[in-house]
């Protein structure tokens, strides 16, 4: 075995894959679920009471990260899993999207962006070879490549020229990961796919993506506000187009419908701020469809969140008591129901990887479904 990385299917049904990814730091099982730890924590969870949930693997932000504490400086403390006492495959994203996502304060050539911090509104550059050097020092365990990701409604000329762009990123990434000589022996680099929702770019993109080469694919530009009808569109000829062999990563989703049906369509990875922001809002994810804990009938509700499940909140604490919490801005509220919404999210591909294995995901999916959007109208 590469004791870098290792990708395996073990079963498949339709489309749908698990598998395991092998890494120095740990097992990665998949259709897999990376809970987003921005600034080195994934919030109000403890790194131990991530793993308990049964994430094999976390995310931390390149952006973020950079700008505080800073790279350097997390190096010289041993890199970002000592910093944050976790001892799994952690992934950072290339700081792409959150730099594009600052309109106003960054502008783009084909160097990279130079943008102005949020925090303080000094000036930097993030280039494909900075982005490396970061997430090298780092000590990222799989690093993401460098690219834009425009607005989904932009024209398709603008859509191509930014796609275009991004390969060429892209292979600056890919080279300059290289010349971290150490790092990539320890570590792994994917591409990103872009093209918004037109078929056409997207196999442009993909081709582009595996002349270059990588060790896996990530499908980016989606989840950001086409609606699930039009992302579901996407992943029909988005992950096909994508080597069978490499795992496929759909960045930022989701809900978890949109898991159920991106598993649905090949993807093996995901990763979403979604639990846990729900999480410190009093929203809460079941079987039955999510629950806003602060509606006045669970004021006196001795049920848990979701009688299937098995988490140390479920187990512990009735609804009467989180809709106190919540109520009444305790922060255990939120800390409670995040740990509940990591685990859901968890026992959910959970459930999707033994379903693929046993033969039976299709009536996985459906059951799943009649459950989920039939409570849905209770909340």
């Amino acid at each position: 075995m590469n004791p870098r990385f290792e990708f395996s299917i073990h079963a498949r049904e339709g489309r749908a894959r698990t598998g395991v990814l092998k890494m120095r730091r740990g097992e990665i099982r998949t259709p897999a679920f990376m809970p987003v730890g921005t600034a080195a924590t994934v919030k109000a969870m403890k790194p131990e009471a991530v793993r308990a949930a049964g994430a094999d693997i976390i995310l931390g932000n390149t952006y973020h990260l950079m700008l505080r504490p800073g790279a350097e400086r997390m190096a010289r403390l041993g890199g970002l899993h000592k910093f944050m006492n976790w001892d799994r495959p952690i992934l950072t994203d290339s700081g792409g999207y959150q730099v594009m996502s600052l309109s106003d304060l960054r502008k783009i050539t084909e160097e990279g962006v130079t943008f102005a911090s949020h925090l303080d509104g000094s000036r930097h550059m993030l280039s494909p070879e900075r982005s490396m050097e970061i997430q090298r020092l780092l000590g990222s365990d799989i690093v993401m490549a460098f690219d834009e990701c425009p607005k989904i409604d932009q024209p398709r000329d603008v859509i191509a020229r930014s796609m275009e762009m991004s390969m060429r990123w892209a292979r600056r990434s890919r080279e300059g990961f290289d010349s971290g000589e150490e790092h990539a022996e320890r570590s792994a680099l994917f591409g990103i796919q872009q093209g918004a929702l037109d078929e056409g770019l997207r196999k442009a993109s993909a081709d582009a993506l595996v002349d270059i080469g990588f060790d896996g694919y990530a499908i980016g530009g989606l989840a950001v506000g086409e609606g699930q009808e039009a992302m579901f569109a996407t992943l029909e000829f988005a992950p096909q187009q994508l080597p069978e062999d490499r795992p496929r990563y759909l960045m930022g989703v989701g809900k978890p419908d949109d898991l159920v049906g991106a598993v649905e369509r090949g993807v093996d990875m995901f990763d979403c701020v979604l639990p846990t922001r729900s999480g410190r809002n009093g929203q809460a994810f079941t079987w039955n469809g999510p629950l806003n804990m602060r509606n006045a009938r669970h004021a006196e509700d001795t049920d848990p969140i979701d009688a299937r499940c098995q988490c140390p909140v479920c187990t512990t604490y009735s609804r009467a008591y989180l809709h106190h919490l919540i109520r009444s801005g305790e922060m255990l509220g939120a800390m409670l129901l995040t740990e509940h919404n990591i685990w859901f999210y968890q026992q959910l591909m959970q459930g999707m990887r033994d379903a693929i294995a046993e033969q039976r995901f299709a009536a996985f999916a459906a059951d799943f479904r009649r459950d989920y959007f039939a409570g849905r109208k209770g909340g």
